[in-house]
């Protein structure tokens, strides 16, 4: 199986399926879901893994299915109920029909609810395509346009029988590695949910209180909750005594007395931004209700720290990603997903650079040339390396090196020279991660002097004389560094 396809677009396959509806009416429904199930011509089957073969074109109420065992000509279609109860009856049915031989199964999805419903059935193979994929590939042999989940699931099958074997089987991660994963996705999303309706509260306090911007840094702290809580407004806030506010500020961790004693100052000098009652009371009444929000945002991500601290805790691979310059508490658990438990899932770390999209793409056609970042990818993945390898530049003398390199001397921009350096991130972290050892940063400072390379001597450059000197040196080169 291979991560990274080949393009070869010009040669076939195989001999392509040629379907033909049958003449027959549809079936009534059957039990479990099973409705419409009818009966096609279509070509044999390539011999291999699976006594049969089956496409999903899965849906939120009903699923379409197309069923060919192997060596018949002729394959089932039907729907199903996308309900557990109509799944495990038509799952039952193929392994007390195939005598529990193994059934592969393609389908335009690798996680949702009828991926994990199928897996529970151990008879059932499944290989997961991406959505643009199996749109691409309907296209190539239907460049109108037309499409209907029927037909879906004649090219998903068509798919699975000529090009198996560059599709990937799913197989999944332990128990402990994939709730990790869940639990991080879900913090990412929390967090960006605190930061929108952080400005949100922003932009609501800039119409009627915005002096609360002024007087703190994070509008969305516990202290500037507990504030807008108590007071919503200006007036209300004005009219507080000098000693409730100061007992509040110590309240809520304040102990800087000089620093109380500015803000108190400042509150009864302040000015209301506007006189409108109606911009006032919907205002506070607004403020109230982004605040609680942004309370129980703070309070679920405290809760989602916790339970990934104690999952980090206990995985096998926290030591060796934890011994990485710049991962801390959030990123552990986040290169502990990205790379797993199963260190036969990739074979080379060029695999694992294309597939989080940290590797270019080059599109060349006659005399032009464009190299550009990947367009299709994990999102969350490549932003796990893109943000690991930012803050790999404060604790990493030669990655500091490496980065001012590219932006001084090849004039990268920030972003461009941050992914250029998780670029070679991930092939020493796929290194330390194949060989179960923890990264040293003397070790490979060690690797780079021998192999000569240019960073080897440009770290003290970096701390000391600054890049300037570094122009005159040669031109970086990937084999040496």
């Amino acid at each position: 199986m291979r991560l990274v396809p080949e393009t070869n677009t010009q040669k076939t396959s195989g001999p392509r399926l040629t379907i033909r509806l049958s003449a027959e009416p549809s079936q009534p429904a059957r039990k479990g879901g099973l409705r419409n199930v009818r009966i096609v011509d279509i070509g044999a089957a390539r011999n291999g893994m699976g006594c049969a073969f089956v496409a999903i074109d899965w849906a939120d109420q009903k699923n379409f299915w197309r069923l060919l065992p192997a060596g018949a000509r002729r394959s089932e279609a039907g729907e199903l109920e996308n309900t557990p109860e109509a799944v495990e009856v038509w799952a039952a049915s193929l392994q007390q029909r195939f005598g529990g031989r193994p059934i592969a199964v393609c389908l335009e999805q690798s996680r949702g609810a009828l991926v994990y419903m199928l897996t529970k059935y151990p008879h059932l193979v499944l290989f997961p395509v991406h959505p643009t994929t199996a749109a691409r590939y309907r296209e190539t042999f239907s460049p109108s346009g037309a499409k209907s989940d029927p037909s879906d699931t004649a090219s998903l099958l068509d798919l699975l029988l000529h090009h198996r074997d560059r599709l990937r089987q799913l197989q999944p991660d332990t128990a402990e590695t994939r709730l990790l994963h869940f639990l991080v996705e879900e913090r990412r999303q929390m967090v960006d949910e605190r930061t929108r309706q952080s400005n949100r509260l922003t932009d609501c306090l800039k119409l009627y209180f915005p002096q609360v911007i002024c007087w703190f840094e994070d509008v969305a702290s516990p202290l500037v909750g507990a504030l807008l809580g108590r007071w919503p407004s200006l007036e209300q806030l004005q009219h507080a005594h000098p000693g409730t506010l100061r007992k509040f500020f110590h309240q809520q961790n304040c102990r800087k007395e000089e620093v109380i004693e500015e803000r108190i100052a400042a509150i009864y000098q302040a000015l209301s931004a506007t006189k409108d009652r109606a911009v006032l009371e919907a205002c506070a009444v607004i403020t109230g209700g982004l605040v609680a929000l942004l309370a129980t945002l703070r309070g679920n991500i405290a809760d989602l720290d916790k339970r990934i601290a104690e999952l980090v805790t206990s995985h096998p691979c926290a030591a060796l990603f934890a011994s990485l310059p710049g991962a801390g508490a959030v990123l552990v658990p986040r290169l502990i997903v990205a790379f797993g438990t199963d260190r036969d899932r990739y074979q080379s770390a060029y695999e694992m650079q294309c597939y989080s999209g940290i590797a270019p793409v080059t599109e060349a056609s006659g005399n032009s040339e464009w190299v550009h970042s990947r367009f299709t990818c994990p999102k969350f993945l490549r932003q796990t390396f893109h943000e690991f390898a930012g803050h790999s530049i404060r604790q990493s003398e030669w990655a500091k090196a490496y980065y001012e390199y590219q932006v001084t001397t090849n004039r990268k921009s920030h972003h461009a020279a941050v992914r250029s350096l998780a670029f070679k991130w991930i092939r020493i972290i796929f290194r330390c991660w194949k060989d179960g050892k923890s990264y040293d940063e003397e070790i490979y400072m060690q690797s780079l002097r021998r192999r000569g390379s240019l960073f080897a001597g440009a770290v003290a450059l970096a701390t000391d004389a600054g890049w300037a000197q570094v122009a005159g040196f040669q031109k970086f080169s990937g084999k040496n560094a």
